[in-house]
């Protein structure tokens, strides 16, 4: 397991242990006016019951999104749109419109987290349910983190272990349809 990876597992098993979103504690953080990494830590650990290690990794992930940007979950160090626009740069820029239909229509379920990957960005609620961005030049693949589903043409199962357990590849904004989005709001919905 890659580092990136070892710290995301972390920060979801946070939010588990803390029954809390990334962005409902960085608000706590935030909202404690503290600004040392020690003070922030220990307060973590005294008022949540965090361990000494959830805490200090805590710290940093919200020392690093709020110097650096206004979005939660920004690995790159900038904020949701900018890392959007890096994503769909160059021969993918014309993939974008996709995304941001995709994007839309998700946020009308409620509220989550957009942290922006190097190269796709990762949706989340307690947990991640869905990863969406380009696989080539001509479209965009939709992973899906729900089991329980059955595989399809469209709706392709892929091998395990994997970051999603589906994918749907997406060329034209009209095929973000009915049918994408109830997948998408099931990975949704068991995931909060």
């Amino acid at each position: 397991m890659d580092v990136n990876k070892a710290i995301e597992k972390q920060l979801a098993n946070i939010e588990t242990r803390t029954v809390k979103t990334l962005a409902q504690l960085e608000a706590i953080v935030k909202k404690s006016g503290l600004t040392k990494h020690g003070e922030i830590r220990d307060m973590l650990k005294r008022d949540l019951g965090m361990g000494h290690g959830d805490a200090n990794t805590l710290v940093h992930y919200v020392n690093k999104s709020s110097a650096a940007t206004e979005s939660l979950g920004s690995a790159e160090g900038k904020s949701t749109d900018a890392a959007t626009n890096e994503i769909y740069s160059g021969a993918k820029a014309g993939l974008r419109p996709i995304h941001d239909k995709l994007i839309d229509a998700i946020s009308k379920f409620g509220e989550f987290e957009i942290a922006p990957k190097k190269a796709y960005v990762s949706l989340r609620r307690r947990k991640q349910f869905a990863m969406v961005g380009p696989a080539a030049s001509s479209r965009i693949e939709v992973g899906i983190n729900m089991k329980g589903l059955t595989g399809s043409d469209r709706l392709i199962e892929l091998a395990q272990p994997a970051m999603c357990a589906f994918k749907v590849k997406v060329s034209d904004v009209r095929e973000v349809d009915k049918e994408l989005l109830s997948w998408i709001k099931q990975a949704y919905d068991n995931a909060g």
